[in-house]
């Protein structure tokens, strides 16, 4: 259990280092000069060398980047180059509405993809199975700006039950801060729920025609039994996997919903920065993102060990 502890921890340290090499190269190569874009496009080359020359990018990139590692570890992100704020005051602004958006689409992507999953293996080949199929297969298949703007059309605009855009902090009030969330949470979770329902349906149908599943049902085990304390905690560490891996693609759903819905987010925050050229932002969300993401897998990796005993030996 020690040893398997020490690996994931061991591994993540490895995964955070390539990111942090990789988000610095990529935007150091990247076509495009910050110190010109300081200046403004009529300012002369000597103004543009005491720029580059102040911000440090005269140095070699290994000087650079240890530089850069060392502000990180000292929980400095850099300055803004166009706002003229600290980076981690700007992401801290940005974060709530983000992190709430992501937590209550995964609690609801879970929720609802596990429960769809457990029905359609249960009822394999029949009718609830066939239905939830093809809401998986339609879930898929649909961008999620579409489903966005459906949604607003008919319960914000039509039945006029729902804000159409915008974010109220949980300060304001839960019921207001939920009120905000549902529509895009709903429509960045469809995706989400059609794949978590996929892969419990597979784990749990695999699960369910081992031997012991019959030995259980032969002995007079309940419905609920069988599939709640036997199959699903047997079936647990494909669809924990699959939970992880769903935040990958959660970071560029949020881009597209908080544009749709006018959430004032971190994605949007990356996307002006993109379109600026702002080095400091991108990357401080760039690291603090990743540096979420891994956290987030090696808890998943740790949960194994509560789904499967044969991981602690």
């Amino acid at each position: 259990m020690g040893s398997y502890i020490l690996r994931r921890v061991c591994s993540t340290v490895a995964v955070m280092a390539m990111v942090g090499i990789f988000v610095f190269l990529l935007l150091r190569l990247a076509p495009g000069d910050p110190a010109a874009m300081i200046a403004g496009k009529s300012a002369s080359a000597e103004v543009i060398a005491r720029i580059r020359q102040q911000m440090g990018l005269n140095d070699s990139l290994p000087v650079q980047f240890m530089r850069w590692v060392h502000d990180i570890l000292r929980g400095d992100l850099g300055t803004s180059i166009f706002a003229g704020r600290p980076v981690l005051e700007l992401i801290s602004q940005r974060l709530e509405p983000t992190l709430s958006l992501s937590i209550l689409t995964m609690i609801l992507s879970a929720t609802v993809g596990i429960c769809f999953g457990i029905i359609a293996a249960w009822r394999a080949g029949g009718l609830e199975d066939r239905i939830l199929t093809g809401f998986a297969t339609l879930g898929f298949s649909v961008p999620v700006f579409v489903v966005g703007f459906f949604l607003i059309y008919f319960f914000a605009i039509k039945a006029r039950w729902l804000p159409v855009q915008g974010y109220l902090p949980i300060g304001s009030g839960l019921w207001p801060w939920l009120m905000h969330l549902i529509l895009p949470s709903v429509t960045l979770s469809i995706p989400y729920v059609a794949f978590i329902a996929r892969i419990t349906r597979a784990s749990m149908l695999e699960v369910l025609s081992e031997d012991y599943m019959r030995t259980a049902a032969a002995k007079g085990a309940s419905s609920y039994s069988m599939l709640f304390h036997h199959a699903l905690k047997n079936a647990g560490a494909p669809i924990l996997t699959v939970i992880g891996l769903s935040f990958a693609g959660l970071i560029g759903g949020v881009v597209i919903t908080e544009t749709v819905f006018n959430i004032p987010g971190a994605g949007r925050l990356v996307v002006d920065a993109i379109n600026s050229r702002d080095y400091p932002v991108i990357q401080g969300v760039l690291v603090l993102v990743s540096g979420m993401y891994v956290l987030i897998n090696l808890a998943i990796d740790l949960s194994y060990t509560l789904v499967d005993p044969r991981i602690r030996y």
